[in-house]
């Protein structure tokens, strides 16, 4: 009797055995190269984890600003390829490609066959028209109208994390908090997050939702890179000091720190290259050539190479891990418009960095600290205890 459990048990492990195998087999043959599987972090001081690698959609969609988007099609082979490899964190917003984006990745949503396994996060508060003045900002009105289209665009019932998508000057915030917080209360959002918000914005965001017995921010999305470094000045010590993750878009400044863009300038198809020639606006997702054309840039970009050669890993892979050594940054938002793109990305979140190479990428990075931060700072070296963060107390030393 023991001999044939036993027989049993074994034919059920390498039948187990075998059906794992043939998943590794099938996923790495849809996608390309078998990518590890990601880690996970704690999102803030929430007990959701996230994957280190959070796949942005912002290329989803047609977009005069941005060549060679993603279609439907691809858009699906890169989401299917992102979950194969252990992704379960995707972020979009209302605003990208004016919805269309959401569309995208809510067929791919309705063909999956467990909801629960995706972190989905979208965004609101940008105009979704122009003959409405309520269609935008942070208002309880707008904010309501503005979750029901997402959900329907993204055919779920319930959204994971929603972002307001930058402050709005033109509304309380204790009338945005508590919109948001009815929404978590209804089961309609779990969690809420804040992006393009200053020090102080965050900050009054935080002591409000705290007074007043509001939902808070677990999470801030702001632009942050190595070549952009301005939120160390105030945002990243109020991340730190309220337990508020920190997740960097555009990890490589709208491509300048994708490993092809050189002195020479910008290659046909990228984005920089595009809006450069065609002479569309600059945006901080994708800058005009001759904004980062200098010294600091190209010694930045000698520096990843330099460390890439010496772990072996490029320099898209070095500037993303740069960020995830971070304390605060549990997770990077990234983008691509082709496959290989995304494979290329995804590996940074296995990227290690030692504090030697860590310190030369702090140091090449560094900018002079403006007043008052220079001076606070400076008057305060010997009082540095546990309340410093040191992303910014690292500056200038």
């Amino acid at each position: 009797m023991r001999q044939c459990s036993f027989l049993a048990a074994l034919a059920a492990w390498v039948s187990c055995y075998q059906l794992k195998t043939a998943v590794r087999k099938s996923s790495a043959t849809a996608g390309g190269t078998c990518v590890p599987k990601m880690l996970y972090r704690y999102l803030g001081g929430t007990g959701l984890k996230v994957s280190k690698i959070c796949l942005g959609t912002m290329t989803f969609g047609a977009s005069e600003a941005r060549p060679g988007q993603a279609d439907q099609q691809l858009a699906h082979k890169m989401l299917d390829r992102y979950v194969a490899a252990g992704g379960n964190f995707i972020d979009t917003a209302d605003i990208y490609q004016m919805g269309e984006a959401e569309k995208i990745v809510g067929s791919w949503l309705a063909k999956q066959p467990r909801r629960d396994r995706i972190i989905l996060a979208t965004k609101l508060c940008l105009p979704m028209c122009d003959d409405d003045p309520n269609s935008r900002g942070l208002s309880r009105h707008h904010i309501m109208t503005n979750v029901e289209e997402s959900l329907a665009r993204l055919q779920t019932s319930y959204i994971d994390l929603l972002y307001v998508h930058v402050w709005d000057h033109g509304t309380p915030i204790e009338e945005t908090l508590r919109a948001l917080t009815d929404l978590v209360r209804s089961g309609k959002v779990r969690y809420l997050g804040a992006s393009n918000f200053a020090g102080w914005q965050i900050q009054k965001a935080s002591d409000v939702s705290q007074y007043r017995n509001l939902e808070r921010f677990c999470c801030l999305q702001n632009h942050y890179n190595l070549l952009v470094r301005d939120n160390e000045w105030e945002v990243n010590e109020v991340c730190a000091n309220e337990g508020i993750a920190l997740l960097p878009w555009s990890p490589l400044k709208g491509g300048f720190l994708s490993g092809v863009i050189s002195p020479s300038g910008a290659p046909e198809g990228t984005r920089v290259h595009h809006v450069t020639t065609k002479n569309l606006p600059s945006m901080q997702s994708h800058p005009h050539f001759p904004e980062f054309d200098n010294d600091r840039t190209w010694r930045i970009i000698d520096e990843c190479k330099a460390i890439g050669k010496e772990i072996g890993a490029t320099v898209p892979q070095v500037a993303i891990a740069w960020l995830l050594h971070k304390s605060i940054v549990p997770s990077v938002v990234i983008g691509a418009k082709t496959l290989e793109q995304l494979e290329e990305n995804m590996a940074a979140g296995k990227v290690k960095l030692s504090e030697k190479q860590m310190k030369r990428l702090d140091e090449v990075s560094d900018v002079p600290l403006p007043y008052p931060y220079e001076q606070i700072e400076r008057l305060n070296k010997r009082r540095e205890g546990n309340h410093c963060d040191a992303s910014m107390t690292s500056l200038n030393k």
